[in-house]
């Protein structure tokens, strides 16, 4: 084993730490210090056996220690109160020392791990009888100075019962033992003996040396034992700096010489003769003078030796350094030459190409066209802004009027205003016509992306005058600079290209011009120099390398011209809107000048709706009457049926002129008339208006060829044939009063979600959508396209949806979403029979009841798909319906048409349970984040992975009943509403 000398009893008896305990030592010592200062202190009496730790009395650090013996104070000495002290073992270096009760301190039962030392004697010696105490003393010292700091290997031999170990022990290629041995401080026996036999041999020599001195006990038996330091001595060096002054440290070591301890005064009491003293204490002095001047001259010999290498290093490279001159020497010509035609290529490239002064013609350029070529502000503008706003108020007031009497002095303001209106507007576009405004925002919208990219960020531009002044001036000081340069350089050029030609003269053989070799070469270098310099300066000035302030120079004159660039396109935009705006009031006036719209087309319209609905019940009365009567013929019966067909195809020509003079109208109060709601009360205008252009009021249920749909309502769920060829569907709504206003503003609001995007919105067609009120009955009926057996539903119990159908329509499904939620709608009723999939690849999210709320959509009982529900969680513990609720739903439909026949899994909370199903990851991911607390938003599904390689199908306008039919044979369900059977409940 490898060991590490710490501590020496006697001769041949030391004590060494294993060089594996190391690292465990560095912890023990950063674990002591930290735990000991709060550590409790020991109440009652001492376990001999046990670790405590000890506060060591030279460096008041704490170390581990074990309790030998318990000291009464008397017989310490202590004098001033009485106390107890202990005698205790620093079991990691195997000293010891008296310690006060209060410095023993209970350490955490971790640390209490085996002592980091051992004791070992050395193997086959003993000490002589006839030792003396000075011997005995010197015999400690020659054993430290083979043992103290050095790694010995130790040769196990034999491990007596108090845990001492008997080994051999070599240092290198030294016996420690022999060496002892030799030295006369141990001898050999015959028999290794015991341990109890070389205590008693030192024992022997201690009383043998108290006889002859006729002394008390010898002092160092007494005196605290040191500790010489050791492999781990740094241990205590490094905790110490992580103490503060105020903390106990560890580590019973004290700092002593190399050599050994300087004895007690004790000793020279021993020795009779005190000049033996005096002359050994010389001899020391000597002995630590010729130690030090030693070590002064080894550090001088180390240090002429490290100049010596030094020396040598700079000698080597000053040989390598002279070898590369004369490599370089010998081509130097050659290189120079090269380089300087690198230089005169780049330079040519540069004047060729000439970046940089293109750059900044084309911003001078720029500057120029937009600060010469700006349009003016028309004067009429300002006079028609004011006069605009005026007329605006005057329609306003006219709008929010109730008084008849006042309604008519308002119409008169209005009227007035319109004409000076009017008068501002010819002028403006008189003033406007004057003006290339086409060509001037043509050659702006050129100039923005160029500027764009020169212009800074976040730059700040500076007044006009002063940043395109000051990059005008630096440009003239810049170029002048640039033109002087490149005639020196085209100087310096020339001047080269002389000397070459008289040079080359002195080598012509044939020549017979007298030439001076000397004078021709003399001056090359310069040339050559004068050369280089030139062109590095020029390149240097080239305008594509600016400093800071330049640059900035550079950067204001751009910005600020990109700010009067969007200012004066901003103008034009103004300009040109208002002169729209002028162009359409103009036509307007020149269209009403002096007269008012009437509604007598409407009246007209009206009139002959009600004479034909009144011949098409007569002729519905006869059909009742003939068919009971005795003369009964399918011939006439058939012509009755046709005249009672053709007038009912003339019934609904005539609403959808009604419903056309009706737009016009509204068109008309909403920009220019706004009093005839008032002027024509009668005609309903502002009915038309609040229902979004749904209302009608000329249609009636008895006079359309409707029958019951069995399949999808009990009640008065009706299907009509004939709207344009196509089949509609007719929902009922029971309606009061107080519902009325409700369901006409919810179906308003739908049908202006829908028309921002018609086609694309992925909502139900409503641009044939019509409702109208029974003059009988407290019901609504909704006129909606019809999908039969296109429902997800009929399609699933039929022929189910592959998993790229059901991401096609779902992806619909998701874009309809989109565009409620993004009017402010939240659906709420999202339900298997509510969902088209129609021709099985065109997702349309269907309508829903109007005359419910969303929280009583989102409640109702057909918000179930199978085993799962789509009723959110957090619905059924009372919050609100939302977005996030709808998009809950959806992700139920998508998983309830991904999984087919496997079987779904409920959590406790109600949500599905994914992990066990199988099915594609993408879709499995985007399942995940639509069926947990922080929902994906429909604008989100559609970015997801799944649908980015799916093409969303527009909605046709009215699509064909047999496409939607082919696969689902005669079972038809339709989307109604939530309770997706029964509408009118």
């Amino acid at each position: 084993e490898d060991v590490v000398g710490c501590y020496v009893e006697d001769a041949i008896t030391f004590w060494a730490q294993s060089v594996s305990r190391y690292d465990d030592l560095v912890k023990i010592s950063s674990a002591l210090a930290e735990a000991c200062p709060r550590a409790n202190a020991v109440f009652g009496k001492f376990d001999v056996g046990k670790i405590y730790g000890g506060c060591f009395s030279e460096d008041r650090c704490w170390y581990r220690c074990m309790v030998q013996q318990v000291i009464d104070s008397d017989k310490a000495g202590t004098s001033f109160h009485k106390s107890f002290s202990c005698r205790v073992l620093y079991v990691d270096y195997g000293n010891s020392e008296v310690l006060n009760r209060s410095d023993i301190v209970e350490i955490p039962s971790k640390l209490e791990c085996p002592g980091a030392a051992k004791k070992y004697r050395l193997w086959g010696l003993q000490i002589p009888n006839s030792q003396n105490l000075n011997m005995f003393d010197q015999g400690k010292k020659f054993l430290s100075s083979l043992t103290y700091e050095k790694v010995i290997k130790i040769h196990y031999k034999a491990k007596h019962e108090d845990g001492t170990i008997i080994a051999q022990a070599r240092y290198e290629k030294t016996d420690i033992g022999e060496e002892v041995a030799r030295a006369g401080f141990a001898e050999k026996r015959s028999s290794p003996g015991t341990t109890e036999d070389v205590e008693e041999r030192r024992e022997d020599v201690l009383q043998n040396s108290h006889q002859k001195t006729k002394a008390s006990v010898p002092q160092w038996l007494s005196r605290p034992h040191h500790t010489p330091r050791g492999q781990f001595d740094h241990v205590t060096v490094a905790t110490r700096k992580q103490n503060h002054a105020g903390n106990r440290m560890f580590a019973p070591k004290e700092k002593i010489k190399a050599s050994a301890s300087v004895p007690d005064t004790s000793f020279a009491q021993v020795r009779p003769d005190w000049k033996l003293n005096e002359e050994t204490e010389v001899l020391r002095r000597e002995n630590a003078n010729l130690l030090k001047k030693q070590k002064e001259l080894e550090l001088e010999n180390q240090q002429l030796r490290l100049g010596l290498q030094v020396c040598r290093s700079e000698k080597r490279m000053l040989l390598s350094l002279g070898h590369h001159f004369e490599e370089t020497l010998s081509t130097y010509i050659g290189t120079r030459m090269r380089n300087l035609a690198a230089k005169v290529k780049v330079l040519k490239e540069v004047r060729c190409t000439n970046k940089s002064r293109c750059f900044l013609e084309q911003l001078s350029e720029m500057i120029k066209v937009v600060t010469e070529g700006c349009l003016p502000v028309p004067s009429s503008l300002e006079r028609m802004e004011t006069t605009w706003k005026e007329h605006e108020q005057a329609q306003e007031r006219l709008q929010l009027c109730r008084n008849m009497d006042e309604r008519d002095k308002l119409i008169t303001k209005r009227d007035e205003v319109q004409q000076n209106l009017f008068a501002a507007v010819e002028e403006l576009i008189l003033e406007v016509d004057q003006l290339p405004l086409s060509e001037r925002s043509s050659t702006l919208q050129e100039l923005s992306p160029s500027l764009e990219m020169m212009a800074g960020q976040d730059s700040e531009a500076e007044d006009s005058e002063e940043a395109f002044q000051q990059f005008f001036e630096w440009k003239s000081v810049r170029v002048n600079k640039l033109i002087h340069v490149r005639d020196d350089t085209d100087t310096a050029l020339q001047t080269l290209a002389d000397w070459f030609g008289g040079t080359s003269k002195c080598f012509d053989m044939m020549s017979e011009a007298p030439s001076d070799l000397e004078e021709a070469i003399g001056n090359a270098d310069e040339i050559l120099r004068k050369v280089e310099v030139a062109i590095c300066e020029e390149l240097n000035n080239d305008l594509n390398g600016k400093d800071e302030a330049e640059k900035r120079i550079i950067m204001s004159a751009c910005n600020k011209l990109l700010h009067k660039v969007q200012q004066e396109q901003s103008m034009i935009t103004v300009i040109q809107h208002r002169y729209s705006a002028g162009v359409e009031l103009k036509k307007h006036c020149e269209e009403w000048l002096n007269r008012r719209p009437n509604i007598n087309i409407l009246l007209s319209v009206k009139k002959t709706v009600k004479s034909l609905k009144a011949q098409l019940r007569c002729k519905l009365v006869e059909k009742n009457n003939f068919e009971e009567s005795d003369d009964y013929s399918a011939f006439e019966m058939t012509r009755i049926k046709e005249e009672i067909a053709d007038l009912r195809d003339r019934v609904l020509q005539e609403i959808f002129k009604e419903q056309e003079e009706y737009e016009k109208l509204t068109v008309l109060a909403q920009k220019w008339f706004p009093e005839l709601p008032l002027l024509y009360p009668e005609a309903g205008i502002m009915d038309y208006m609040n229902s979004g252009g749904l209302l009608t009021c000329s249609l009636e249920r008895e006079l359309l060829d409707a029958e019951p749909v069995e399949e999808l309502s009990t009640k008065r769920l009706l299907v009509c044939s004939g709207i344009r060829g196509q089949k509609v569907l007719l929902k009922g709504y029971f309606v009061d009063v107080s519902s009325e206003v409700n369901v006409t503003e919810r179906v308003a609001k739908y049908h202006r979600a829908w028309s921002q995007q018609k086609e694309k919105s992925g909502l139900l067609q409503l641009d044939l959508l019509l409702f109208f009120f029974l003059k009988c009955d407290p019901l609504v009926y909704l006129m909606v396209p019809y999908y039969p057996g296109a429902s997800l539903r009929a399609l699933q119990d039929v022929a189910p949806l592959s998993l790229e159908e059901a991401l096609k329509v779902m992806k619909g499904v998701a874009q309809g979403l989109q565009t409620l939620h993004e009017a402010d709608i939240v659906h709420g009723s999202l339900h298997g029979n509510n969902v088209f999939a129609v021709n099985r690849e065109q997702g349309i999210v269907g309508d829903f009841d109007f005359t419910k709320s969303e929280e009583q959509r989102a409640a109702a009982n057909s918000m179930v798909v199978g085993t799962l529900s789509l009723v959110a969680p957090e619905l059924k513990t009372g919050e609100p319906a939302s977005p996030a609720s709808d998009m809950y739903a959806y992700g139920c439909l998508l998983l309830w048409l991904c999984v087919q026949n496997q079987e779904l899994g409920v959590k406790e909370d109600g949500t599905p349970e994914l992990d066990v199903l199988v099915m594609d990851d993408r879709v499995k991911s985007l399942l995940l984040n639509l069926l947990c607390c922080s929902r994906l938003s429909a604008e989100q599904v559609l970015r997801d992975d799944c649908f980015l390689g799916v093409d969303m199908i527009p909605v046709s306008l009215w699509p064909g009943e047999e496409r939607g039919s082919e696969k689902t044979g005669e079972k038809e369900k339709h989307l109604t509403e939530e309770d997706g059977a029964n509408p009118t409940q």
